[in-house]
């Protein structure tokens, strides 16, 4: 029996169980057991088979977004039309066959966006080079995913299936648990909150699943049975993701309307060139990235040319941008902006930046 076939064999017999308090037990262990095939099943195999050819691309620009979608829902072109990079876009599915990396230049800021491959289900077992494709989207800060407004929801629990068999969560946060194996001393089992979703007898079964018998776990939030696998496993990446619903010149006003009300969503048209404006916006506060200009003594502040960092990013953080020893001959710097209570404040290393504050640095 293959690897496919047991998890198709878990995947009906979580299907046809009913939940409720007798069987929670049996579904955690099912779901833990899920969780191990499927990570075997992303192992690259260990017999020495004949290289595939990957297309990662390296990481350029102070950002990257991957587009992810079904074939022929308009990412190439949305890719042509928002940076100055052409990829072939036609009538049939399939047209892109690798990844076609482009840059956005958006508040002086170089955003890489990467043009994939359309996925077809079943991508997280290697149909239609879905593995290569998920593993680009891993590497990625913001999933872009683009839909067929015509297509309804079908297309979007289907991607949200896939990626979230190889351990892409999509908006949102690791869970709070705090978990170490130990040598000995068996599991030890606290949690701050009143738990809903696992016990301790639950939490057991899982670690033994895993053939873990000696840890510490705390629950710092009320976490359910996937979130606690999620957290032993510990490969799996949280990444914020963006539903942009494409050819809304096809469907009415009032479908619009619905689509555009939903959370993380924003709805365009790549043919009439509609509402990309507000996309752009959306995807500058989704990578929350934030400009830093600087400022040399006696001089105006220098406009054209900024230090893009993350939001919460510190003077520390500028300092090591603009050079690497520059930290260390760090005596003070001057910052005007809203990140200070006047301006120039003077600050030191740990002082908060925030968008479009400018600096002067100081040195020893």
């Amino acid at each position: 029996m293959g690897i496919l076939e047991k998890i198709s064999e878990i995947e009906k017999e979580i299907a046809r169980t009913q939940k409720n308090k007798a069987t929670e037990y049996h579904l955690g262990l099912l779901k833990a057991k899920l969780a191990k095939y499927r990570a075997q099943l992303l192992e690259p195999s260990k017999s020495a088979s004949s290289k595939g050819e990957g297309f990662d691309v390296m990481k350029s620009g102070d950002a990257r977004v991957a587009l992810i979608g079904f074939p022929s829902v308009g990412k190439s072109t949305f890719l042509s039309l928002m940076t100055s990079t052409a990829s072939e876009a036609a009538s049939y599915e399939f047209t892109t066959l690798t990844c076609i990396p482009g840059v956005i230049e958006y508040k002086g800021a170089n955003i890489q966006l990467l043009d994939l491959p359309g996925i077809i289900e079943g991508a997280a077992q290697g149909k239609g080079r879905g593995r290569q494709v998920i593993a680009v989207a891993r590497t990625a800060d913001v999933v872009i995913m683009m839909l067929d407004a015509t297509k309804g929801e079908v297309q979007r629990s289907l991607l949200e299936k896939e990626l979230e068999s190889v351990g892409i969560r999509l908006n949102k946060h690791k869970p709070n648990i705090y978990f170490k194996p130990r040598k000995g001393g068996g599991v030890s089992f606290n949690s701050t909150v009143t738990l809903t979703q696992c016990s301790e007898k639950l939490v057991q079964l899982i670690l033994h699943e895993y053939k873990i018998f000696n840890a510490e776990v705390l629950f710092r939030e009320d976490c359910s049975p996937d979130e606690f696998i999620d957290v032993i496993v510990g490969n799996r990446v949280y990444m914020p993701c963006l539903y942009v619903y494409n050819k809304i010149d096809q469907i009415s006003m009032e479908e619009v309307d619905r689509l555009a009300r939903k959370p993380n969503s924003v709805v365009i048209s790549c043919g009439m060139k509609l509402n990309l404006d507000y996309l752009l916006e959306m995807l500058w506060e989704y990578l929350a990235l934030t400009c830093i200009y600087t400022k040399k003594r006696g001089q105006r502040p220098d406009f054209t040319d900024a230090i893009i960092l993350r939001k919460g990013a510190s003077v520390e953080h500028v300092c090591h941008r603009i050079h690497r020893s520059l930290a260390s001959q760090f005596k003070y710097a001057l910052v005007w902006g809203t990140s200070t209570k006047y301006s120039p404040q003077r600050v030191g290393l740990t002082h908060t930046m925030e968008h479009e504050d400018v600096i002067q640095i100081v040195k020893k």
